[in-house]
């Protein structure tokens, strides 16, 4: 009976160590997958998207103590009554359709399916981890921003239903649909070589993006300067990913690490370092560097 005991116990233990064996593995394996390989990325982005929120604080304090008395005599009240004259039963329809792309609803669906879009053509998970982290930080800012001023939106009487109650300032729509939009087509124009694509994607971007903001406005759900804030915000923000994303790159370059992993040859650690595999049993680098190599004709392999 107590050797039985014994032996059951001994399994246990054995058991138990196989489990934890098994787990730790697990962690260190996803360790050098996501954090390793893009520890540039995440701290760049980390340390910018604490500078977008404390900017989205301070424009709020700015906005508070300086610009609302004169925005909306010079510019907000203008803005709104020529918006008024524009509308029609038909257009206000078109209109309120579109702005909903860009709702709580509309841009986490079109944001998901082109980074779902962008993860396939691209073969790497970055698309996530850039559209993801920005569009986290953006919905972040907003909120706080809201919350800081509280500032009213125009009365109903001068809006297109359906109404919104939240605070106004800034335009939620404006600054995530500019994260959003802006990061897919910066990382679809590296998908590309030909310049007249990336011209029409960049075109397309801004056409969509500049409507999304005056939307806002034509319906009267929001001021004109919430929107331009909502540009000014979103537009830094992309612009300290993007330079998150280049470092990322220039950073691997330097250390020789090869390049950047990809679903075919994904980062693993090899006595301390990560390197880019180049499959079962390889460690020698694929290529020097996966930003700025030439491709295949009309694909960048700087493909994010």
């Amino acid at each position: 009976m107590i050797v039985s005991t014994v032996s059951k116990l001994c399994k246990t233990r054995k058991w138990e160590a196989a489990v934890s064996t098994r787990t730790e593995s697990w962690l260190a394996q996803r360790w050098g997958k996501w954090v390793v390989p893009y520890a540039a990325l995440w701290i760049t982005m980390l340390i910018g998207g604490v500078i977008v929120v404390v900017l989205a604080v301070l424009s709020a304090e700015v906005y508070d103590n300086v610009v609302d008395d004169a925005g909306l005599a010079n510019l907000d009240k203008p803005t709104l009554s020529l918006m008024e004259q524009l509308r029609s039963p038909g257009l206000d329809s078109f209109v309120t359709g579109f702005t909903n792309i860009g709702g709580g609803i509309g841009m986490p669906i079109l944001a998901s399916i082109l980074t779902a879009w962008l993860i396939w053509s691209s073969r790497t998970w970055r698309p996530l981890i850039l559209i993801g982290g920005a569009a986290a930080v953006s919905i972040t800012a907003t909120t706080l921003g809201k919350k800081l001023i509280g500032r009213n939106r125009p009365d109903h009487a001068d809006a297109v239903p359906p109404y919104e109650s939240s605070p106004s300032f800034p335009s939620g729509h404006t600054l995530n649909t500019t994260v959003v939009i802006g990061l897919v087509v910066y990382l679809a124009c590296l998908q590309v070589k030909r310049t007249l694509a990336r011209v029409g994607m960049i075109a397309a971007g801004v056409i969509f993006i500049g409507a999304m903001g005056m939307s806002r406005v034509y319906l009267g759900h929001h001021w004109m300067t919430d929107v331009i804030i909502g540009w000014a915000l979103g537009l830094a923000w992309v612009g300290i990913v993007i330079l998150a994303h280049r470092l990322f790159h220039a950073l691997r370059h330097r250390e020789h690490v090869g390049p950047a992993p990809t679903f075919e040859h994904p980062a693993r650690l090899h006595d301390g370092h990560t390197e880019a595999s180049g499959g079962p049993g390889s460690s020698r680098p694929i290529e020097t560097d996966d930003a700025d190599t030439p491709g295949p004709p009309g694909r960048s392999p700087a493909a994010g």
